[in-house]
């Protein structure tokens, strides 16, 4: 407050000098003229740069221009009070001052009159630094710059030369400085009008206001006195992602009071409020199964939300976008922006949620394939994928059937579907199931051509001599291949009369073999083979013994190749073990 100090500097000395009593009736000093007093004279001539003034001493005093507040209106003549700085100057004439004289007056007048907390006028006379200096009737003061509005001050210049009603907040009686506000009495005034406008205000009035201030979250609408808050999400039954989309500052709304806080003096704002909830008609105008256009508004990883009008969104799940195509992201599907057709799925009026479809729109292609292709019927498809249980066959539509590894053949058992089938291939099948609930599609490749162990009796009989070629070998025999790919079983015990040790020393694979059929199990499906039997002097009584003796090797209910693989793995466990024993035996022997 450098500037407060320094207001009204030059007439603080008089004070140092004389009480105010003192100066005023010129009691100190010798006769009528005593220093530091005010005293009286009449303008005896005018000067172009001031006046002389008679106060009845033996030379006129000089009082310049500038003093004066209205100069081209003095006259000769002219009584003036005067404050007495000093009897004789360099010059041998009274040294007078009319300002000081005007000031004291002023002070007195001031101080007398007014206290901390009056109200008075005053004109704003030039800008200093931190503030304004006003004149109150001849006595300056200071108005700092955080006083002069509610708010911040741009410029400062507006204010020049203007007059406002100022509140005293402070007098300093030794400095001779006064600080004033205007803000203090804008506040007051502003605080008494708020009070006025909150008694008159009711929630659901409507009332006119204008935009102060946006944010973030919303705007703060002036009511005309009281600011209250129009939350983003009481602006709009629709969509928005910023209150600008909606409101500038200084612009004019209307606005329902929906909620008024007396204590804080808080009022929140609506807009929107003035119109109709447009949830209030969804389930009216928006029924269940209904095809419904709008535009996509967002997109989120999971769906997309569709604007049906302002204020009502539904949401496309990802689920609900393709029949046939897994999709992960909505955004591969559609764009925002776009307009789309969907139909009602679901509607939660309370939840302010509707539940869309955009594959809906389309029958359900699993339903017209059940129609098209009951179970039974042929279909001719492409291999497009595999896995480790079975083989994807492209129907039509971009939709698969599942051949399972079980289906793949009546006679072998297929471990895996590459040992049938090819990604790429063109391949014949059966349609077994189809669930379109579920949209699955089961598919069978054997079932393409007659189950050849229904005609077993029609196709082999005990004795009857075979040809065929070696498909596997294992430890206890060698599965050779027949007609009508079913394979049948050579017992090691059935290859010669002699022992045989090792199946690999008397056969080979794709060996062309000849053999006779000894054992026909058609609820195993199992067919014995004998080389040994093809010998001279093998009778019937010899062919039904041998039979008995492979059916005796082989358990009920196993499957040969799973046998095979078994007895594999543990005769070659047996050979590692054999093997990691003969460094100990050779160390024994040493």
């Amino acid at each position: 407050m450098a500037t407060e100090e320094t207001t009204n500097k030059s007439y603080v000395d008089l004070s140092n000098k004389l009480s105010m009593e003192e100066l005023l009736s010129g009691s100190t000093g010798s006769g009528n003229f005593a220093e530091g007093s005010i005293v009286s004279g009449k303008i005896v001539e005018k000067r172009q740069d001031g006046a002389l003034l008679d106060i009845g001493y033996k030379a006129e005093g000089f009082i310049p221009s500038t003093e004066f507040r209205n100069w081209e209106e003095v006259q000769v003549g002219d009584q003036l009070d005067v404050y007495l700085e000093a009897i004789e100057n360099e010059s041998n004439m009274p040294e007078i001052s009319l300002s000081k004289a005007n000031f004291i007056r002023a002070w007195e007048k001031i101080t007398s009159e007014y206290g901390e907390g009056s109200v008075i006028k005053g004109l704003m006379k030039h800008k200093v630094k931190g503030g304004i200096i006003i004149d109150l009737n001849g006595v300056e003061a200071f108005l700092p710059g955080s006083q002069i509005d509610i708010g911040p001050v741009k410029n400062m210049d507006e204010f020049i030369g203007n007059e406002y009603d100022l509140k005293i907040l402070k007098i300093n009686q030794e400095r001779k400085n006064i600080v004033v506000s205007r803000r203090a009495l804008l506040e007051e005034s502003r605080k008494d009008r708020r009070a006025a406008l909150l008694k008159e205000m009711e929630i659901g009035q409507i009332r006119k206001g204008q935009v102060k201030n946006i944010t973030d979250f919303g705007a703060f609408i002036d009511l005309g006195g009281v600011d209250g808050l129009l939350h983003i999400t009481d602006m709009s039954w629709g969509r928005i992602n910023h209150p600008s989309e909606m409101l500038e500052i200084g612009q004019e709304v209307e606005v329902m009071v929906l909620d008024i806080d007396f204590t804080k003096e808080r009022v929140s704002l609506g807009l929107k409020q003035k119109t109709k909830n447009p949830w209030d008609d969804v389930e009216s105008k928006y029924a269940v199964g209904s095809v419904v256009k709008g535009r996509i508004v967002n997109i989120m990883p999971y769906g997309a939300f569709v604007e049906i009008e302002e204020g009502v969104e539904g949401l496309i799940h990802v689920s609900e976008m393709s029949w046939t195509k897994r999709v992960t992201k909505a955004g591969d599907v559609v764009s925002v922006g776009e307009e789309v057709e969907a139909v009602v799925l679901e509607i939660d009026k309370e939840g302010k949620k509707i539940s869309l479809g955009l594959r809906q729109k389309t029958r359900n292609p699993w339903e017209v394939l059940a129609e098209k292709y009951p179970a039974g019927s042929k279909i001719h498809g492409k291999v497009r994928n595999m896995t480790s249980y079975g083989a994807f066959v492209e129907i039509e539509n971009d939709i698969d059937g599942m051949i399972h590894v079980s289906d793949m053949s009546w006679t072998r058992k297929i471990n895996n579907p590459n040992e049938v089938l090819k990604v790429g291939e063109e391949v014949d099948a059966v349609i077994l199931d189809i669930d379109p609930s579920q949209q699955r599609i089961s598919l069978g490749l054997k079932q393409t051509e007659d189950d050849p162990w229904s005609e077993i009796e029609k196709l082999y009989k005990i004795g009857d001599v075979v040809k065929g070629k070696v498909t596997k070998i294992t430890q206890f025999g060698a599965f050779i291949e027949l007609s009508r790919k079913i394979d049948g079983l050579v017992h090691i015990s059935q290859i010669s009369k002699d022992h045989v040790d090792k199946v690999k020393d008397k056969l080979a694979l794709n060996q062309e073999i000849e053999a006779r059929v000894i054992k026909i199990d058609k609820d195993e499906r199992r067919i014995g083979l004998s080389i040994k039997a093809l010998e001279e002097g093998f009778s019937e009584d010899d062919l039904k013994a041998a039979g008995e003796e492979v059916a005796a090797a082989l358990k009920p209910g196993e499957d040969l190749v799973s046998i095979g693989s078994v007895l594999d793995s543990a005769l070659e466990g047996i050979q590692v073990e054999d093997n990691a024993d003969a460094p100990a035996e050779e160390e024994k022997k040493d």
